[in-house]
């Protein structure tokens, strides 16, 4: 039944008609498919203007828990007939951040004012001054979105910390997946910006299923395009030899990494955003100032299960009975295979799945083999104990304020690690700073997942590629009825020999890093 409230949106024809409108005009969204639509499952208020996605660039969108991606979202047409398809797998609520909005830009041009260069959107190009502005105001008024309807932050409230970029499609879907997890109404969900962007910043400010609040790395390349953190005329080539840099009296010289190279900007800011945003959650917002509770950190191409703040609570109760050496909990894995059903329907399930790439063996990335595999996904969870380590435990890590303060205390350790990795420098703590170790208690059915196809040192033809989204979808469809445990069994890995202290990657010789890496740990920065 169609709430009355609704009706003044409607057509009187009939409710199951099977007619839809091919093209989402701007300024006329036909009753008929709103009609369409609502049948299916009611539809808030909000939404039919979210429905209609103005001219933008082409982009690819997959609808919440579908397999199939909507064709392209051109300018004039989107595909109704998909929509049409996939809306019983999906709450028309959530249409909002999958849909493309008026195009804009935020490139900083140097020469840009307010009354040139002005955009599809009618706002002008912002220049880099007013990008610096606007995230002086964000990062002072610190505030808090939605808590008129969810109430105060509480001190054990779960806070989740996203680190965005500039990948909005993959920002898009991690969005969808927070807002059909369970409980999320409860958590603070803090987004860590390193590039100013106002159609990012309409996607996060349309989040309306828990508390929000933005933070802006202050010292972007962005925003020092050409001075450092960015970078300047008088740096070093990278590959030029020591000598060669006193000869040219270039400003880093005496000061390349442990490989003989100097630093390249780019590969800098991850290790300085990373380091940031856990300085300011922890230790400078205003809102977290007395927060005892446990914070995860995400990156803007994670994908979420609908049970991962249950599960994560779960392990914070096994971790407070069974293991006080836990440290931090990790929900993530970067294993290509994912186990969903019992031992008994091993061998059917590994027949299904031949049946299945034998019919669309180009179907599968050739990166991501989702396999039909046994007992990971059951009744009763399993989770491991183990030291932790960066390239296994780093993706939905979590910790509370406690590790925080260790970690923290070895802010020397990390910041002059000569490692451009966030990850490599944690564990570089870990193994030469920290009393107690880092140990990780580890999920085996993984609840935050990666799907990006591109990043730093990765790049792929098609980058906006929806084709991992969809495997992790299929994943959790097939791991549904095995979700939300009601307790986990723990195994322990025991490592007997030392580990040594490894050789960083390089990339971080420069002591302007160092120092601006160490000033972050200091109050009001």
């Amino acid at each position: 039944m169609v709430p009355q409230i609704l009706h003044k949106f409607l057509t009187p024809k009939p409710r199951n008609s099977t007619q839809v409108l091919a093209t989402l005009n701007p300024e006329v969204l036909v009753a008929q498919t709103m009609q369409q639509h609502l049948a299916l499952r009611y539809l808030p208020l909000s939404v039919p203007k979210l429905l209609m996605p103005k001219p933008c660039n082409s982009t690819q969108v997959l609808l919440c828990n579908s397999t199939q991606v909507l064709a392209p979202l051109s300018p004039k047409v989107l595909d109704a007939q998909t929509m049409q398809q996939h809306s019983g797998t999906c709450s028309y609520s959530l249409l909002k951040f999958l849909m493309p909005k008026l195009c804009n830009s935020t490139q900083p041009s140097a020469n840009a004012t307010d009354s040139q260069n002005q955009n599809g959107s009618g706002r002008p190009l912002l220049n880099i001054s007013d990008i610096k502005r606007n995230i002086e105001r964000y990062n002072d008024l610190q505030t808090v979105l939605n808590e008129d309807v969810f109430g105060p932050v509480q001190n054990d409230s779960l806070v989740i910390v996203v680190q965005v970029h500039t990948r909005l499609i993959y920002l898009r879907h991690l969005i969808v997946s927070l807002a059909q997890a369970r409980d999320i109404d409860s958590v603070l969900l803090v987004f860590s910006h390193d590039y100013y962007d106002e159609e990012i910043n309409e996607l996060v400010q349309s989040v309306d299923f828990c508390k929000v609040m933005q933070i802006f790395y202050p010292t972007s390349i962005q925003t020092h395009p050409h001075e450092f953190p960015g970078e300047s005329a008088g740096d070093c080539p990278r590959n030029v030899k020591k000598e060669q840099a006193k000869e040219m009296m270039c400003i880093n010289a005496l000061h390349p990494d442990l490989y003989g190279h100097y630093r390249e900007a780019k590969f800098t800011q991850t290790k300085h955003h990373w380091w940031w945003k856990a300085n300011r959650v922890f230790n400078q917002l205003e809102v977290t100032r007395n927060h005892t509770g446990m914070v995860l950190f995400l990156e803007e191409d994670h994908y979420v299960a609908e049970d991962f703040i249950h599960v994560m609570r779960l392990m914070e109760k096994t971790c407070r009975s069974s293991c006080d050496k836990c440290n931090i909990l990790s929900l993530g894995t970067y294993l290509k295979t994912y186990n969903y059903y019992g031992d008994s329907k091993k061998k059917e399930a590994l027949k299904a799945m031949k049946r299945h790439q034998s019919f669309s063996p180009g179907s599968m990335a050739p990166s991501w083999g989702f396999q039909i595999l046994p007992t990971l996904y059951q009744h009763y969870q399993k989770a491991e104990v183990t030291p932790w380590i960066s390239s296994k435990h780093n993706m939905g890590m979590a910790f509370n304020r406690s590790t925080w303060q260790d970690i923290r205390h070895c802010a020397e350790f990390f910041c002059t690690y000569d490692d451009y990795n966030w990850d490599w420098s944690l564990q570089h703590i870990s193994q030469g700073c920290l009393a107690h170790k880092l140990h990780a208690m580890v999920m085996k059915g993984p609840r935050v997942f990666h799907i990006g196809e591109c990043g730093v040192h990765h790049k792929k033809a098609n980058c906006e590629s929806t084709a991992v989204i969809s495997k992790v979808q299929q994943v959790l469809k097939y791991a549904n009825k095995h979700l939300y445990p009601s307790y986990l069994t723990l195994t322990v890995t025991n490592i007997n020999k030392k580990q040594k202290l490894r050789k960083g990657n390089g990339g971080w010789g420069d002591i302007r890093d160092h120092q601006l890496c160490v000033n972050m740990t200091r109050p009001g920065r």
